[in-house]
């Protein structure tokens, strides 16, 4: 069974500076747990059969005028049904009047009333961004995360084999560092991994006979980064003398990691392999990948022309 997590909503109110008009003795206990939002125009209607009680609710321009050209004990009665399904909170948009009849079911029914400034196509967007990666499913893989070139790498392997080595190694080579050791990785929509480190561990090196090492205090601020999306994972591991490895780079391994598949590239460790510079050129030709060009695939091309082999 999945973890569900969750975000107090008191923390969404500070992030997006949220005007308290209603606020119930026990908000700081509140919790969000989940990233979707509503538009209440169907439940202020009177139709409560797929309503969600558990997402925020957003009132904007319609709603609010819905409410307003209807007489006061029509929107008594209609704002009571609302509140009375407890939904987690409410939230009126673009500045529109708190009015009376909505205060007062609000308080009756303990529900969190806020308001902000902002457009309601604008703050909904914002608001499911935070609550995505607030609330996307996580694991916690060992490994390293660093950025080079802009692509976020995932590095794994046994304990020992070089992965925090080769990180510094990228730092002093001008490349950034997200995670070393325990890398939290949350998916935040159906295509997109995001990395980080523990709180504790955040910006931190270990360096077997050296010991813990800040990155960001040697280094700068420029060589270190809080989060970053996961492009490529490359798994290291110590050269075994006679196992075939990828010489064209024509296999296209990937790995699945919370529902997600990522390519992988598998890295044989010797002495005098500078695997810095190896994760450079990874990092270049996935990028290289993306926007459309396969070195590989194209030099499998030209060989099998200049072999007078059709594909």
């Amino acid at each position: 069974m999945e973890e569900v997590h969750t975000i107090p909503l008191c923390k969404l109110i500070d992030e997006f500076s949220l005007e308290q008009i209603v606020v119930p003795e026990d908000l700081r206990e509140r919790l969000i747990s989940t990233a979707e939002v509503n538009r209440p125009g169907l439940a202020l209607a009177g139709f409560f059969e797929y309503f969600e009680a558990t997402r925020i609710q957003l009132i904007g321009k319609a709603e609010h005028r819905y409410l307003v050209e209807q007489t006061s004990e029509d929107r008594r009665a209609c704002l009571d049904r609302f509140m009375s399904a407890k939904p987690s909170a409410v939230i009126i948009t673009t500045h529109l009047e708190a009015l009376e009849e909505i205060c007062t079911a609000a308080r009756e029914h303990d529900v969190p009333l806020l308001r902000t400034a902002s457009k309601t196509s604008e703050f909904s967007a914002a608001l499911v961004g935070s609550l995505s990666v607030s609330l996307a499913p996580r694991i916690t893989r060992h490994g390293v995360l660093v950025e080079v070139y802009g692509e976020g790498i995932l590095i794994l392997g046994d304990s020992g084999v070089g992965k925090s080595e080769t990180a510094i190694e990228l730092v002093k080579r001008g490349h950034r560092l997200i995670a070393d050791d325990a890398v939290e990785l949350k998916r935040v929509s159906a295509k997109t991994l995001v990395g980080e480190a523990p709180e504790i561990i955040r910006h931190y090196v270990e360096l077997r006979g050296i010991g813990i090492v800040d990155v960001r205090r040697l280094f700068g601020m420029g060589a270190v980064k809080n989060t970053e999306r996961v492009d490529l994972v490359i798994s290291l591991e110590p050269w075994i003398q006679g196992k075939m490895y990828d010489r064209l780079g024509l296999d296209g391994e990937t790995i699945e990691i919370l529902g997600i598949e990522l390519p992988m590239i598998t890295i044989p460790v010797r002495p005098g392999r500078n695997l810095a510079i190896i994760l450079e050129i990874a990092a270049m030709n996935n990028r290289q990948k993306k926007m459309g060009y396969n070195t590989a695939e194209e030099f499998n091309k030209r060989l099998m022309g200049q072999m007078g082999i059709e594909e």
